[in-house]
């Protein structure tokens, strides 16, 4: 290939970089090892997976002679193979290779796989959607790569985003032994309740600052290229499933949470069970909706959830005209937790059972312990509360888990 032939896909890297703001990292940023041969960043769409990469490159200039930055999403690929690139980096001396949107190519796995066996000497740090099935097909990549999920912004490095202050993040445990102690630590620093509302509202998402006025509306715009976009080119499904899913998302918002009546929802739908449900896990994997299902629910594979709830709280507000201050606990709770890498399940009494063993009802500041007193090693976590007592814990200091 002709040096000129990468001359766009330079200039648009050149583009990128400059644009790229390094103000702010994720804390995933600083526990990445940049150095393995190979890293899979994955995530939503939306959480900052190539900002993370550009920051990398813009804050390692003496790096930028020897890397190259490319998004398979580009048009120039239309006529030219990835591999035509990463024969033109090796010949020409570079050792550093960013793949960006990656599950734009098919077979992506072989093609990392071939970079990996080929060419020895190329480090590959390489992100895509979370829809995308790591380790499928033929390349088998679980034994080479190091794979770290990047979510969306806890309320803490929401905090952090907005320079409001820098904190560090607290485990399940102290939270529950030392909640109050704790968050005094951090009202005395900063009014946490008033962002904590913005937070909800419009924080999740890094790019919400360069939204503006437009972040719900960028938010469903992401939704759309999700599901219309990145879903087909990871998988193969008709136009008419993608058109189905959509329909189901939309109708899951508006009634979130619910203990779903899932033959009724197929039926609205014109499908049956087993593609019911492989659309409704699609979502989950898009990180669109979050599904709760009881213990011994999650150990069967595919099986119907005991409760439904969009992802995240921002994407509430986005998919539906009116958002239920209850659910937009709950779902905000649910997320937390869940990101940072707790298990939550569905419970007989309460709302969420954590790691098997904590029961947590959700509520506002007048919440009471209501069917979970008895019950040992239960909480309630209360919205519109700057500090708890006893095992009530302000809500908003699930936030800082990660």
């Amino acid at each position: 290939m002709e040096d000129s032939e990468m001359t766009p896909l330079a200039a648009a890297f050149d583009r990128r970089l400059e644009e790229t703001e390094t103000a702010y990292h994720r804390p995933l940023y600083s526990e990445l090892d940049w150095d393995d041969r190979l890293v899979c960043i994955k995530g939503a769409k939306g959480t900052g997976k190539t900002t993370m990469m550009l920051q990398f490159l813009k804050e390692h200039p003496e790096e930028l002679s020897k890397a190259f930055y490319v998004s398979l999403d580009s048009l120039w690929f239309t006529n030219h193979s990835p591999l035509e690139v990463v024969e033109w980096l090796h010949n020409n001396g570079y050792v550093r290779l960013f793949l960006d949107e990656v599950h734009y190519f098919k077979p992506w796995q072989t093609l990392i796989k071939n970079i990996y066996d080929d060419y020895p000497r190329m480090k590959v740090v390489y992100s895509g959607s979370s829809l995308m099935k790591l380790n499928a097909g033929g390349g088998d990549l679980s034994r080479r790569q190091r794979t770290y999920e990047l979510k969306g912004l806890s309320f803490r490095e929401y905090l952090a985003f907005e320079g409001l202050g820098s904190f560090k993040a607290v485990s399940l445990d102290e939270i529950m032994g030392n909640h109050r102690t704790v968050a005094r630590g951090i009202v005395s620093k900063v009014p946490v309740l008033k962002h904590f509302r913005k937070y909800l509202e419009g924080g999740y998402y890094p790019f919400y600052k360069s939204a503006r006025g437009g972040y719900l509306e960028r938010i469903s715009q992401i939704v759309a290229q999700v599901l219309e976009r990145d879903w087909p080119e990871t998988e193969d499904v008709t136009l008419a499933t993608v058109k189905k899913t959509e329909k189901m998302l939309m109708i899951l918002a508006e009634s979130c949470p619910q203990v779903p009546k899932m033959n009724e929802l197929y039926a609205q739908l014109e499908t049956d069970r087993n593609q019911g449900l492989k659309m409704l896990y699609a979502l989950e994997r898009a990180g669109l909706l979050s599904l709760l299902s009881s213990e011994s629910a999650n150990l069967r594979n595919m099986s119907r959830p005991d409760k439904i709830y969009c992802d995240n709280p921002n994407l509430m507000h986005a998919l539906t005209v009116e958002t239920n201050v209850g659910t937009v606990r709950e779902t905000f709770f649910l997320n937390q937790l869940r990101s940072a890498g707790h298990r939550v399940s569905y419970p007989p009494q309460g709302d969420f059972l954590v790691d098997g063993r904590h029961l947590f009802e959700i509520g506002g500041a007048g919440k009471k312990f209501g069917q979970i007193k008895d019950i040992p090693d239960s909480f309630v976590a209360a919205d519109g509360m700057e500090t708890g007592v006893g095992n009530k814990i302000p809500l908003w200091l699930f936030g800082f888990l990660y």
